[in-house]
């Protein structure tokens, strides 16, 4: 949302009421990145995606690789916090999960 409002000629206010916060969120989180304190930013590349590191896992006691493999987890770190996913979350579930973590 910072970049997008960064953009000239965007309305902030409009920014915000799409991504449904405050607009005066949005004028903090401008000063924030402005100053360089707003460390979330830094981590998305210029296209809007995030790195993303594929680290093999072992599996858990009395599971063979196949069963880990088949249940799933997904661990996102961004700075200081993480957020681990496990099993199979349906869609809607994750893309909300997903929105709450890069806000």
């Amino acid at each position: 949302m910072v970049a997008l409002s960064l953009e000239p000629g965007v309305s902030v206010a409009r920014i915000a009421r799409e991504h449904g916060v405050n607009a005066n969120q949005v004028f903090s989180w401008r000063r924030l990145y402005q100053q360089g304190r707003l460390g979330v930013p830094a981590l998305i590349r210029d296209d809007g995606l995030l790195p993303v590191v594929l680290a093999p896992t072992a599996p858990a006691p009395g599971n063979s690789t196949a069963d880990a493999d088949a249940d799933g987890t997904i661990m996102l770190e961004l700075g200081e916090v993480r957020v681990r996913i496990e099993g199979q979350p349906n869609a809607a579930a994750l893309a909300q999960v997903l929105d709450r973590v890069l806000r």
